[in-house]
């Protein structure tokens, strides 16, 4: 009884702190889509101003809608609403084909990306594959300092398991930090511009992602180098997907 109460009031305080953060997360895009329509509707402008005027408020309510459709996702994700659409998938490929999507981002800050060693196909959801993995990818081009690499590498582990990491040089994240570093909203430094770093929902959107296949992700950051790792079991290499669960 004692270990269902702690289960409740955990639950409770888990539900206090995440809708706390939303209206946190709220308020600042909606605070600037007020305050926007106040100074458009203080005077009369040139047909130019409006038009920059109502280009800022797009550029929040688009930020808006991102953020309520990644909490919708994964509130889904939570309650097991989400499955995976089974397919045999090529990592090596799929790493690829997000290189030619990221690769004008990286240009930008000459960010060389590379792909080393390999791995047997595994049975996934592409599309969520291709989200996790581009969220890890662009956090790890905006991290890297220019002129750096920012490195994915396979590999299979001595227990059979497909191992998938993506590795850049830059700033380590303070190991205080790395125990939530997972967790929704959460950002190792608040100070920076939320433009910038988003809501701070991806990493939790990852880690939603790997666990739907079953797999781990861990983190780790030192010499000036970090390295997210995700691990799929042995069981997700040619198995029969046709039912939709691993055996």
């Amino acid at each position: 009884f004692n270990d269902m109460i702690g289960r409740l009031e955990d639950s409770f305080v888990r539900l206090t702190h995440f809708s706390a953060d939303i209206a946190h997360e709220l308020r600042t895009p909606l605070t600037n889509i007020i305050t926007q329509t106040q100074v458009v509707l203080g005077k009369s402008r040139g047909l130019v101003e409006y038009r920059e005027l109502h280009y800022s408020n797009l550029e929040e309510l688009e930020r808006l809608a991102k953020m309520v459709n990644d909490m919708l996702w994964l509130a889904q994700s939570e309650h097991g609403l989400l499955k995976p659409v089974w397919e045999s998938l090529g990592m090596a490929q799929e790493v690829r084909k997000l290189f030619d999507f990221f690769e004008a981002l990286a240009e930008e800050k000459h960010i060389q990306l590379m792909l080393e060693g390999q791995a047997p196909k595994i049975k996934g959801d592409r599309a969520m594959l291709r989200r996790a993995m581009s969220n890890l990818l662009s956090n790890a081009i905006r991290h890297s300092p220019e002129g750096e690499s920012v490195k994915v590498r396979l590999d299979v582990s001595d227990e059979g398991q497909v191992l998938l990491s993506v590795q850049n040089t830059g700033p380590e994240i303070p190991a205080e930090h790395l125990p939530r570093i997972f967790d929704r909203f959460y950002r190792v430094d608040p100070s920076r511009q939320r433009q910038s770093e988003g809501a701070g929902l991806g990493l939790a959107i990852v880690k939603s992602i790997v666990e739907a296949h079953y797999g781990s992700i861990d983190v780790s950051s030192d010499y000036g180098m970090t390295s997210f790792s995700i691990c799929f079991p042995q069981a997700a290499i040619n198995w029969d997907c046709e039912e939709g669960a691993l055996p």
